[in-house]
Protein backbone atom coordinates (compact mmCIF):
# COMPACT_ATOMS: atom_id res chain seq x y z
CA UNK A 1 0.00 0.00 0.00
CA UNK A 2 3.07 2.37 0.84
CA UNK A 3 4.38 2.14 -2.95
CA UNK A 4 0.82 3.17 -4.28
CA UNK A 5 0.52 6.35 -1.80
CA UNK A 6 3.97 6.97 -2.61
CA UNK A 7 3.09 6.55 -6.52
CA UNK A 8 0.50 9.35 -5.90
CA UNK A 9 2.00 11.87 -4.03
CA UNK A 10 4.74 12.06 -6.52
CA UNK A 11 2.40 12.57 -9.42
CA UNK A 12 0.61 15.58 -7.06
CA UNK A 13 4.27 17.35 -7.49
CA UNK A 14 3.77 18.77 -10.79
CA UNK A 15 7.43 18.96 -11.40
CA UNK A 16 7.93 15.50 -10.98
CA UNK A 17 5.12 15.06 -12.90
CA UNK A 18 6.58 16.77 -15.56
CA UNK A 19 9.70 15.04 -15.16
CA UNK A 20 8.25 11.49 -15.37
CA UNK A 21 6.23 12.31 -18.61
CA UNK A 22 9.08 13.43 -20.42
CA UNK A 23 11.29 10.20 -19.33
CA UNK A 24 8.64 8.08 -20.91
CA UNK A 25 10.11 9.30 -24.05
CA UNK A 26 13.39 9.41 -23.83
CA UNK A 27 16.47 9.04 -20.78
CA UNK A 28 17.06 13.17 -20.57
CA UNK A 29 20.19 14.54 -18.56
CA UNK A 30 19.46 17.44 -15.56
CA UNK A 31 20.17 20.36 -18.02
CA UNK A 32 17.86 19.12 -20.91
CA UNK A 33 15.11 18.71 -18.27
CA UNK A 34 15.98 21.90 -16.85
CA UNK A 35 16.14 23.89 -20.39
CA UNK A 36 12.50 21.66 -21.22
CA UNK A 37 10.79 22.58 -17.90
CA UNK A 38 12.31 26.10 -17.40
CA UNK A 39 13.51 25.20 -13.80
CA UNK A 40 16.84 25.89 -11.78
CA UNK A 41 18.76 22.71 -12.13
CA UNK A 42 18.96 22.69 -8.36
CA UNK A 43 14.99 22.11 -7.85
CA UNK A 44 14.89 19.42 -10.96
CA UNK A 45 18.26 17.48 -9.33
CA UNK A 46 16.11 17.47 -5.84
CA UNK A 47 13.33 16.02 -7.87
CA UNK A 48 15.27 13.86 -9.46
CA UNK A 49 16.76 12.73 -6.26
CA UNK A 50 13.44 11.62 -4.62
CA UNK A 51 11.86 9.90 -7.55
CA UNK A 52 15.42 7.82 -7.45
CA UNK A 53 14.55 7.36 -3.68
CA UNK A 54 11.45 6.06 -4.94
CA UNK A 55 12.85 3.45 -7.41
CA UNK A 56 11.09 5.24 -10.37
CA UNK A 57 14.10 6.08 -12.35
CA UNK A 58 17.58 4.80 -12.66
CA UNK A 59 20.73 6.94 -13.64
CA UNK A 60 23.30 6.46 -16.01
CA UNK A 61 26.74 8.30 -15.82
CA UNK A 62 27.42 9.56 -19.85
CA UNK A 63 30.85 11.24 -19.44
CA UNK A 64 30.40 14.10 -16.96
CA UNK A 65 26.55 13.71 -17.70
CA UNK A 66 24.27 11.83 -15.63
CA UNK A 67 21.03 10.72 -17.63
CA UNK A 68 18.08 9.51 -16.16
CA UNK A 69 15.39 7.17 -17.44
CA UNK A 70 12.12 6.10 -16.21
CA UNK A 71 11.68 2.35 -14.80
CA UNK A 72 9.10 0.77 -16.69
CA UNK A 73 8.64 -2.45 -14.03
CA UNK A 74 5.82 -0.10 -12.10
CA UNK A 75 2.82 -1.41 -13.74
CA UNK A 76 0.13 1.40 -11.79
CA UNK A 77 2.67 3.60 -12.66
CA UNK A 78 3.07 2.85 -16.39
CA UNK A 79 -0.84 2.90 -17.39
CA UNK A 80 -1.53 6.07 -15.28
CA UNK A 81 1.16 7.42 -17.31
CA UNK A 82 -0.20 5.91 -20.50
CA UNK A 83 -3.51 7.36 -19.91
CA UNK A 84 -1.92 10.96 -19.41
CA UNK A 85 -0.20 10.25 -22.70
CA UNK A 86 -3.58 9.37 -24.25
CA UNK A 87 -4.60 12.61 -23.70
CA UNK A 88 -1.86 15.02 -23.66
CA UNK A 89 -3.73 17.53 -25.86
CA UNK A 90 -5.97 18.48 -22.86
CA UNK A 91 -2.92 19.06 -20.91
CA UNK A 92 -1.43 22.13 -22.72
CA UNK A 93 1.93 22.40 -20.29
CA UNK A 94 2.67 19.02 -20.86
CA UNK A 95 2.12 19.64 -24.65
CA UNK A 96 4.32 22.92 -24.40
CA UNK A 97 7.10 20.25 -22.38
CA UNK A 98 6.67 17.90 -25.41
CA UNK A 99 7.12 20.32 -28.02
CA UNK A 100 10.48 21.63 -26.20
CA UNK A 101 11.50 17.96 -26.07
CA UNK A 102 11.12 17.75 -29.71
CA UNK A 103 13.01 20.62 -30.40
CA UNK A 104 15.62 20.80 -27.64
CA UNK A 105 18.79 19.37 -30.13
CA UNK A 106 19.07 23.16 -30.69
CA UNK A 107 19.77 23.58 -27.57
CA UNK A 108 22.29 20.77 -26.81
CA UNK A 109 25.20 22.20 -27.95
CA UNK A 110 25.39 23.61 -24.46
CA UNK A 111 24.81 20.82 -23.07
CA UNK A 112 25.39 17.20 -23.99
CA UNK A 113 26.85 17.42 -26.58
CA UNK A 114 28.34 14.35 -26.89
CA UNK A 115 24.54 12.99 -28.21
CA UNK A 116 24.62 14.88 -30.97
CA UNK A 117 27.36 13.38 -32.48
CA UNK A 118 25.48 10.48 -32.47
CA UNK A 119 22.71 11.61 -34.46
Amino acid sequence: MKSLINIFKVLSDETRLRIILLLTQSELCVCELSYILDVSQPNVSKNLAKLKELSLVTSQRKEKYIFYQLRNDNMILTHILNDILDNLEDYPQLVTDQNRNDGNLKWLDQCCNHRLNKQ
